[in-house]
């Protein structure tokens, strides 16, 4: 793996991270939301990583036994984002515009405090992978002025 392949890796790790904000946000977003039936409220969304495996050396089969546990990884890339399941929190409001005849509106599944929590890691992942390219572009600066 070249030096140059850490832009790329980083790269993909500060995409996922912006999408993971995105999510944040828009759970956030719709945390004090409410629906008077299940079926409407909105449910808490997450994102789905995984890890992009690099291709086999172009010599071909390296002759390992654990070919899949040696390939590294070429950076992460987001299969989808899905809804949380866990139980709504339905309340007894009778006087709510949006209450349904036996007086229950139904809020999000969404933990702000967790939300949080997950916003803090996010910013932080995404600052970890700006700071990678920051010191690639550095080291590769550096064997530029070895000849001089």
């Amino acid at each position: 793996m070249s030096l140059a392949s850490v832009f790329n890796i980083a790269g993909t790790g500060m995409s996922a991270q912006s999408t993971r904000l995105n999510t944040i946000s828009s759970n956030i977003a719709n945390a004090e939301t409410v629906s008077s039936s299940l079926d409407q409220t909105y449910r808490a969304r997450h994102p789905v990583f995984a890890t992009v495996l690099g291709q086999q050396a172009a010599g071909g089969d390296r002759g390992s036994l654990f070919a899949e546990q040696d390939e590294a990884g070429r950076g992460v890339q987001v299969l989808g984002i899905v809804e949380d399941q866990s139980t709504l929190m339905p309340r007894y409001e009778p006087n709510h515009p949006a209450a349904d005849k036996d007086g229950y509106v139904y809020y999000p599944n969404v933990n702000v405090v967790e939300e949080m929590a997950d916003m803090i890691s996010a910013s932080r992942a995404f600052q970890t992978n700006a700071e990678m390219m920051n010191t690639a572009k550095q080291m590769l600066q550096k064997v530029l002025t070895l000849g001089q």
